[in-house]
């Protein structure tokens, strides 16, 4: 396979292809389907009155944007559909029957994620929104996220997120510029965003987000300052904006591979310029920079539950083909194959693909780096949480970093720089313990 490589500007050779984001530490190539015993440890072990989150997969969408990597296909029959929301409902109930690390629990958040789960019908939508009540209760749930695409939404379906109790819609907008969108493959067009949010405005959920992708292919400096006015016109709650990345699994990284992109890809520096600009807009615009991707109106209010819990290592079960868990100190994630997820659950069998236990330094380093992302650490938190000065645990990375400009140490933690904020997944390697520093992500 060739190697796609850029220099920056900077001197400093970053990879044009492959994962940037970092959401899982150990990476994820290094789940075995060996340690799935650790999964059935945790799951037979009763859990402390602590919280859980849950997130939904829902794999379907009406087309697969050129840069999506995510599991997801292209459903033309309800039955298919309607097949897998039952499987869903069964993997949960399934948990919640079984296994005494799900018994009880209080639910603190659920994200309904994707693939596009704002292509299900409304009685689809309170088929799987109810069905997943009966098994684990949310009288005191803090947050229920729902992703929805511009061209998919309806009253209807508004109603419908409402009455299973949805309080935070999050947008895939990603441009408003049309020729940008039909480049980058994706399903609507700048009229549906404008259309779709009108309606949503109509509804009183508590938090609206819009989500943009900045550096997308064919992408200009006047594009971009043009589609950051918009949204701040538009006035959402928060803003995330994520960096473009080129993954091996995806139609954009084929087009380059074969010659065939419509455009240059966006250099790694151009874009972190670009970003940066969409933050000094937002502040001047009354939000609140939260992290390397996120922007919000009122930080005190619009907290990001699904975040705060998972990221300080709060429990998570994911279900649905190919979710991702977080439970108990042990990573696991489900087959990756629709056929085989609906037979196993069909069969009363968990439909987990592979797993890994982490040790107290994994789960020490994984809530650090992950933190990291929100911009600042609190040194008094880990302490209390693992007992470990994290200042001198890490001084040698965190010494080089600050020596290069991208943080700040004080005796209370350290903050990243601006310039570190929107580079900080290139940054959080540094952290890592040596054996996964070479590594594939996936």
């Amino acid at each position: 396979m060739t190697e796609h490589r850029q220099i920056s500007s900077a001197q400093s050779v970053e990879p044009l292809v492959g994962n940037y984001f970092i959401s899982a530490y150990p990476p994820f190539s290094c789940w075995q389907s060996s340690q799935t015993e650790a999964v059935e440890h945790v799951l037979d072990t009763p859990a402390p009155d602590q919280p859980i989150g849950l997130y939904v997969h829902i794999p379907f969408c009406g087309k697969k944007c050129d840069y999506c990597y995510y599991l997801s296909y292209v459903a033309r029959e309800s039955g298919t559909v309607e097949a897998y929301l039952a499987a869903v409902v069964d993997e949960l109930s399934l948990y919640a029957d079984r296994f005494p690390a799900l018994q009880e629990r209080r639910v603190s958040f659920v994200y309904f994620g994707g693939g596009t789960p704002s292509t299900l019908t409304p009685p689809q939508i309170r088929s799987v929104g109810l069905g997943l009540r009966n098994s684990l209760s949310w009288p005191d749930v803090e947050e229920i996220t729902f992703e929805v695409a511009p061209r998919s939404v309806r009253r209807k379906k508004l109603k419908a997120l409402q009455e299973i109790g949805v309080n935070r819609i999050s947008m895939g907008v990603q441009s408003f510029d049309d020729r940008l969108l039909q480049l980058n493959g994706r399903y609507h067009f700048s009229t549906d965003v404008t259309r779709a949010y009108d309606l949503i405005q109509e509804f009183d959920f508590d938090w609206v987000n819009l989500d943009l992708m900045v550096g997308l292919l064919g992408e200009t400096w006047k594009i971009w300052k043009a589609s950051i006015q918009r949204v701040i016109d538009l006035d959402p709650d928060s803003v995330t904006i994520y960096q473009t990345e080129i993954p091996p699994n995806t139609k954009l990284y084929r087009d380059l591979k074969e010659g065939n992109l419509a455009a240059t890809p966006v250099p790694w520096e151009l874009k972190r310029e670009r970003l940066d600009y969409a933050f000094n807009e937002l502040e001047q615009g009354g939000y609140t920079v939260a992290s390397g991707y996120s922007a919000v109106k009122d930080p005190s209010r619009h907290r990001f539950r699904y975040q705060q819990y998972l990221w300080r290592g709060g429990d998570m079960l994911g279900l649905g083909v190919g979710s991702f868990s977080y439970l108990g100190g042990v990573h696991f994630q489900n087959t990756g194959k629709l056929d085989d997820y609906q037979e196993l659950i069909q069969s009363g069998k968990v439909p987990i693909r592979r797993a890994l236990q982490l040790t107290n330094r994994e789960r020490l380093v994984r809530e650090f780096i992950l933190q990291l992302k929100c911009g600042e650490i609190q040194a008094n938190s880990f302490q209390a949480k693992f007992g470990v000065d994290v200042l001198r645990e890490f001084s040698q990375p965190i010494a080089e970093l600050e020596t290069e400009g991208w943080l700040t140490v004080s005796k209370a933690g350290i903050r990243l720089t601006r310039p570190g904020l929107l580079k900080v997944d290139r940054l959080l390697p540094r952290f890592y313990q040596q054996e996964y520093r070479r590594v594939k992500y996936w």
